[in-house]
């Protein structure tokens, strides 16, 4: 027979001798990175030419560089990586197609006009330290990162997770969290996510030693020409705000009138509205 009781039980009351009151209540909101991706972004075939082409242009990749926001110096240090800054209108349009239901899933309200692209190229020991984008775009607080991935099948490495660091709450600032959420390097798939988030690459290993082996990624800033719009009291609550209070401390101290890693902006065009995205009308019964 079971030890329960078969009555129901009366509630007995917490006292303050166990639990603390309100008034002595210290508490920390920890908040979820917003993030949206998509598998098969290109569909096979083409990822499959983008591939090849990337693995093509070998010889032109160079070492990946950080700013330093406080001296501006360039340098390596927290990352290893390659990269090869690139331009590609083509790659923009499949951006500007999916950025409407991008934007829905993000909360994401600002306007965007131009994007900022590099190839990289991660292998044995690869890695990038805790960092936000700061120094890539005008403004932090309204852009947006897009990390698409491609690897040859059966993967050649292991490791190169995308982490992406929540935003810890606590009397009234904002900082990175011990939490993320994880992000596998698929090939085909692409995340989005505020370019204000703190995030990581993880070390990657890769045995053989060779380029094709290597884990690529076709990284893009997404910004506008603006700033963020001002905070209208009464309105929901958004994460936004927040995180680029959080990453203020790394943007670039004065403006930065070239990317430290060549890449240049080109024009984000229009959604075409015979292919953009947008979440499908609810069925009626």
């Amino acid at each position: 027979m079971s030890g329960y009781a078969k009555e129901p039980a009366t509630p007995t009351e917490i006292s303050t001798r166990h639990l603390p009151p309100t008034d002595r209540w210290s508490t920390s909101a920890v908040i979820p990175v917003p993030v949206c991706r998509f598998e098969n972004f290109l569909g096979a075939q083409r990822a499959a030419s983008l591939l090849s082409y990337v693995v093509s242009r070998q010889s032109d990749f160079n070492a990946g560089t950080v700013l330093d926001p406080l001296s501006g110096q360039i340098s390596h240090k927290g990352r290893s990586s390659l990269v090869l800054p690139v331009t590609s209108s083509v790659f923009s349009g499949h951006l500007a197609d999916c950025l409407p239901l991008v934007q829905e899933v993000l909360g994401h309200q600002a306007a965007l006009t131009q994007t900022l692209t590099v190839l990289t190229a991660h292998g044995e020991g690869g890695h990038y330290g805790i960092h936000t984008d700061a120094s890539r775009v005008r403004d932090v607080g309204t852009a947006l990162s897009a990390v698409y991935y491609l690897h040859h099948k059966p993967r050649g490495f292991e490791g190169g997770q995308l982490r992406l660091y929540d935003t810890l709450l606590h009397e009234g600032e904002a900082r990175p969290a011990e939490t993320y959420r994880t992000v596998e390097p698929e090939h085909d798939t692409i995340a989005f996510f505020p370019s204000s988030a703190f995030h990581e690459v993880v070390p990657s290993t890769c045995p053989s030693g060779r380029f094709a082996d290597h884990r690529f990624t076709l990284t893009t800033w997404i910004s506008g020409s603006g700033s963020a719009a001002p905070e209208v009291p009464g309105t929901p609550f958004r994460i936004w705000p927040w995180m680029a209070r959080a990453a203020e401390h790394t943007r670039p101290l004065t403006d930065v009138t070239h990317d430290h890693d060549g890449a240049s902006p080109i024009g984000l065009p229009a959604a075409d509205p015979a292919t953009r995205l947008t979440f499908p009308a609810p069925r009626t019964a």
